[in-house]
């Protein structure tokens, strides 16, 4: 997978560089001859289209399971009138495609589709343009079927029109080009099947995993035993006996081995001897939110501000409700541990890995070698595992560092203790809430404060571990991501104050994990509502409806459809008619993703036994409102990941530790759901073809443990103020209650 430079044509057409392009090995990638270009200002960035008319499509956003290799050459097709099968993605390579920012934030469609379209759009009026001069037509009276344009008897393919040359077109992303009236879509919208899925089902997929490049070695890093333990000594005498070891490789309090095979590699890395210092920098588990009260804050963020809550809070005669959520640390946990290739060529670095930042990892190995960025390419291969910045950034440092040692390519494979105890980590929320009401039950105020780290000013680059431990350049970002998000809340009382408390420090390295901020900062705002309409004696859905913004019609509609889909039963909570050794109970709750895009309302169905504290999810309604839909069964694909991976988070997933390290290091001490815990699934839907699409891969997240939360309070009458809500926690929640 390298560039093929051995050939360069450049013509004069139009004032416009040409660039040939060749078509080479069985999975039909795409590699420039000479320089391609990459800003996002320019067609020939995103789209390049050869004599036979197929199409390339150059995305800096990547699929990481998330059905986008399917829905983003949906959105070209339409946009040129070219069939799907004629389409071919290179995703995630930094020599070939614009850097469209990080695969983050439900944004894959929402920005790097609509770049994609903008890009199409102004291909397409270039290419009708040039048809009309050839076929002598006019433009309106051309017709465009599978990349063949015809008039008045005559025909010319793209093919013919621009195979093999570029467009030289530049691109307004704030301004697009007019792209096609959406009634006339032949794909977008329609439940196209995934591309990825047969070789996925039939084991031909290649996963980073299972990658592989010529005369490649195998390289483990010996972890420190303890965080900040540092490296005393080694015994490199002690894997004499291990066949095919290469080198052991030392920097710093970096230690790792190479070896001709994988298990040569994992039995040296078990066997090879070292001494550590003594560690203990982690904060005791069981103090774990004393310690986040007490950590230094270092910025007030202010994220909205309405009226005068202290006034308001003050005032004769009103009632306040007071409570404080918590929400645990969690490892993103992915089921194969992360893995990256890396070889160092005359003074090159080319890194093959999962990272879904490819253009920032770039930055950081230049940074982390001392060398320029130019000179360091990194190729995005799918990995079996990915919701957020997890391990495959630093997989991609430790296989460059040894490879760099070596003198050879380098494959590292993380363990799944590596992954457990060495990605970086979902911090731990901690959030206060206090509401004022008056006689008549009316809000009078509502104030919040989450206690969250900071985020470094500009960066969302997370430290490389082995940088870290090896002593070499990097920065010392904090970067858990836009955690403050959905702080603020989306309904209307007279005095609201929102404060994020931003901590100097976090017990862990920390990262964004799917929905990083917006699922702990709503599960706390919607099942503080969940109270608020409670202490009033009011139904839950009607209490959010009469308080949310009555122009926001759309949020009243996903809320109404919700309710409708799973026939509410209208009442306040909790019920009072149940008295058996099973309770069941309903419950909701409603998210305008970050207050400017996707609407996402829920009703959550559970069953709780009384005697153990277990808690069932019975069905999981969900409306959605995300505009337009490009693939109503990706969309769907992306609900259940959302709605079961959370509900995972939320009855079971914890992070445990000691002083030292991370103790939950396999699947039994970190267990996840299992497919009988997983409940019905109910989606509503909701398909605007005339707007913007919006992101869907991390919305539906953020109501799933606000949703679960309520729906117990309304079967035992006990609130759940702490994720996971673990059996232990529902039955001294009960105790305490009684």
């Amino acid at each position: 997978m390298t560039i093929h430079a051995s050939r360069r044509d450049v013509l004069k057409r139009g004032g416009a560089l040409v660039v040939s392009f060749s078509f080479a090995g069985a999975s039909g990638e795409t590699f420039a001859q000479g320089a391609k270009p990459l800003a996002i200002t320019e067609v020939d960035s995103f789209l390049a289209i050869d004599a036979r008319g197929v199409v390339t499509v150059y995305s800096g956003k990547v699929d990481l399971g998330t059905g986008v290799a399917t829905a983003l050459p949906q959105i070209v097709a339409d946009e040129l009138d070219v069939p799907l099968n004629r389409i071919k993605l290179v995703q995630g390579d930094t020599a070939l495609t614009p850097d469209q920012g990080t695969t983050w934030g439900s944004l894959s469609i929402q920005v790097g589709g609509m770049q994609l379209r903008n890009a199409a759009a102004t291909a397409r009026a270039a290419l009708l343009e040039e048809a009309a001069k050839r076929l002598s037509a006019k433009t309106e009276d051309l017709r465009v079927v599978d990349g063949v344009v015809s008039a008045g008897g005559k025909r010319v393919s793209y093919g013919e029109l621009i195979g093999g040359k570029s467009f030289a077109l530049k691109l307004d992303h704030a301004k697009p080009a007019a792209g096609k009236d959406p009634k006339d879509y032949k794909v977008v919208g329609k439940p196209v099947p995934r591309v990825d899925i047969p070789d996925k089902v039939t084991g031909r997929f290649i996963y980073m995993q299972d990658f592989r490049v010529p005369g490649m070695l195998h390289g483990r890093v010996v972890r420190p035993p303890a965080i900040g333990a540092t490296l005393e000594s080694v015994d490199e005498a002690s894997i004499k006996n291990v066949a095919g070891v290469v080198k052991v490789v030392r920097q710093g309090n970096f230690l790792g081995v190479v070896a001709e095979s994988e298990w040569g590699a994992i039995k040296a890395a078990q066997r090879l001897k070292a001494s550590w210092s003594k560690s203990q920098m982690l904060p005791d588990a069981a103090k774990l939110w004393d310690e986040v009260r007490a950590t230094k804050v270092v910025k007030d963020e202010v994220t909205s501000n309405v009226g005068n809550t202290a006034e308001a809070v003050s005032q004769a005669g009103a009632k306040t409700l007071n409570a404080t959520y918590d929400f645990a640390i969690h490892t993103h946990g992915s089921i194969g541990p992360s893995c990256a290739v890396a070889e160092f060529k005359d003074g090159k670095l080319t890194s093959w890995s999962a990272s879904q930042a490819t253009h920032n990892l770039r930055k950081q190995l230049a940074t982390m070698f001392g060398i320029p960025a130019d000179n360091v390419r990194c190729i995005y291969i799918e990995g079996s595992g990915c919701y957020g910045r997890n391990g495959h950034e630093d997989a991609a440092a430790d296989a460059a560092l040894l490879a760099k040692a070596v003198g050879r390519p380098v494959r590292v494979q993380w363990s799944r203790a590596d992954e457990h105890g060495w990605d970086p980590k979902g911090p731990p929320t901690l959030v206060d809430l206090r509401a004022a009401m008056d006689g008549a039950n009316v809000i009078t105020a509502w104030e919040s404060e989450f206690f969250i780290p900071q985020q470094t000013a500009g960066s969302f680059l997370v430290p490389l571990v082995a940088a870290t431990l090896a002593g070499m350049p990097a920065a010392d970002d904090i970067a858990p991501g836009n955690i403050f998000q959905n702080s603020a809340i989306p309904y209307k009382f007279a005095n609201i104050k929102t404060i994020c408390r931003r901590l100097a420090s976090t017990p862990f390295r920390p990262s964004w994990i799917r929905t990083p901020g917006r699922m702990q900062n709503t599960y706390a705002n919607e099942c503080f509502v969940d109270e608020l309409a409670a202490a009033a004696n009011a139904d839950p859905v009607e209490f959010r409806l009469k308080h949310l913004d009555p122009n926001d019609k759309r949020g009243i509609e996903v809320l109404n459809r919700a309710a409708a889909l799973a026939k509410w039963d209208k009442r306040p909570s909790p019920r009072r008619d149940q008295r058996g050794e099973v309770a069941t109970g309903r419950g909701v709750a409603y998210c305008k993703y970050e207050l400017t895009r996707t609407y996402i309302a829920a009703v959550a169905e559970v069953e709780v036994k009384r005697s153990t504290g277990d808690i069932r999810v019975t069905k999981f309604y969900l409306a959605h409102d995300c505009g337009q839909i490009i693939n109503p069964d990706g969309l769907r694909n992306q609900l259940d990941g959302n709605v079961i991976q959370t509900l995972s988070r939320t009855l079971i997933e914890e992070l445990k530790y000691d002083r030292s390290a991370v103790t939950s290091l396999d699947w039994a001490s970190y267990p996840i759901l299992r497919f009988p815990q997983i409940p019905e699934l109910v989606y509503d839907l909701i398909d605007r073809p005339n707007e913007r699409p919006w992101g869907a891969g991390e919305p539906a997240a953020a109501v799933v443990p606000s949703a679960i939360s309520n729906a117990v309070f309304d079967a035992i009458g006990v609130r759940l103020r702490s994720v996971p809500y673990t059996p232990d926690k529902v039955t001294a929640a009960m105790k305490g209650a009684a």
